[in-house]
């Protein structure tokens, strides 16, 4: 019996190895946050099928998916992006886009500290799966505090971040318990957001109200005046008697109207009403919510579990649709209804607005 022969005088173990690294690093990769990009000149239509999407991975890097060339399948893809570039050291938690035309910016942050604004023209003539380097447009880094004889704390990192109706400002919640709102233009810290006891989550906008609103570890949602940067209320979530702990504030999110606002905290979803001050109702969930999206007067909920989840405003479930990741961080709604729930090993499981799996994307290099 004749056996296979290799001539061993060419083998490259380095080479092996980092294959072998490479491979185990890309089954545990998660997707933390997605983002539909803006319209297309083909395909000018807010309300069909987006074109690209756009996801934030544990291993800092910011990469384009094209929805429609996968549309076709029904299975489960490895999905090579269309553009591809190292945003940043360390995982990339968050992206928000400002749409502006052609001069419409993607704006990221992550585990460095960094928030860093993309042109999305530049980026999308970014090829290949490497691709060119490129240097942003706009990079913000959180402040260091001062501590004796001179010495920095670590540059703590930058978990979410949202923007102002203009883009002329953004606002970050970062692991010093502490939220920030940045001037654009001039690069430089507007308002300093103060009073957490632990690291920050999550934070949105109120622009309605010139009010932010910002999600802690310290498990309580606090409402800030935007400008001049007081605490005008803290909103705190019931204790696990279990745990004799309050679970932190992972998610925030709110309606269109700006008016409700919803609050995911350890197995718990909460939706508050801001204009009457007043907290609706508490929603039991079976594992811990970690993202929510109002989808008109409804709310819909992810988390350690392969489940979207809708509910209703009182807490009835509407729906419940089984999604590819198995721990899911970040829900994106589409204008279209289209969602994106993305998470733990690199997936993002596309939905259409009726319930069906457009495609599931497997985000691998």
């Amino acid at each position: 019996m004749a056996t296979a022969t290799m001539d061993v005088r060419s083998w490259n173990e380095d080479a092996y190895r980092e294959t072998i690294l490479q491979e185990r690093e890309s089954r545990c990769r998660t997707v933390f946050r997605t983002a539909f990009a803006p319209s297309s000149d083909r395909n000018p239509n807010p309300n069909s099928i987006p074109d690209v999407i756009v996801a934030a991975s544990s291993d800092g890097s910011l990469a384009s998916y094209s929805i429609s060339s996968f549309l076709s399948s029904d299975r489960l893809l490895i999905a090579e992006p269309d553009c591809f570039i190292q945003a940043h050291e360390g995982a990339a938690y968050d992206i928000k886009f400002h749409e502006n035309g052609e001069d419409s910016l993607l704006f990221s942050c992550g585990d460095d500290g960094h928030i860093r604004g993309w042109r999305w023209k530049e980026m999308t003539a970014v090829t290949g799966i490497r691709g060119a380097h490129l240097n942003p447009v706009v990079d913000l880094v959180n402040l260091q505090h001062k501590g004796p004889w001179g010495s920095l704390s670590p540059i703590p990192e930058t978990n979410a971040i949202a923007l102002d109706n203009q883009g002329q400002s953004i606002y970050a919640a970062a692991g010093n318990s502490c939220a920030y709102c940045w001037d654009v233009e001039t690069g430089k810290v507007k308002v300093v957001y103060k009073g957490h006891s632990d690291y920050l989550h999550s934070v949105v906008v109120r622009n309605s109200s010139n009010q932010v609103l910002t999600g802690s570890e310290d498990g309580t949602t606090r409402i800030w005046d935007s400008v001049s940067g007081k605490c005008i209320r803290v909103l705190s979530m019931e204790k696990n008697d279990k745990l004799k702990d309050t679970p932190c504030v992972s998610s925030l999110a709110l309606d269109a109207s700006e008016s409700w606002l919803a609050c995911g905290s350890g197995r718990s979803l909460f939706i508050w009403n801001l204009v009457a001050g007043e907290r609706v109702s508490r929603i039991p969930t079976c594992t811990s919510v970690q993202d929510v999206v109002f989808h008109g007067n409804q709310v819909i909920a992810v988390g350690a579990e392969p489940l979207v989840s809708r509910y209703d405003m009182s807490g009835e479930i509407r729906s419940q649709i089984q999604c590819a990741p198995h721990s899911v961080f970040s829900i994106s709604l589409h204008s279209s209804g289209v969602l994106a729930a993305a998470g733990y090993g690199g997936l993002v499981d596309v939905i259409s607005p009726f319930g069906s799996h457009l495609c599931v994307l497997h985000c691998r290099l």
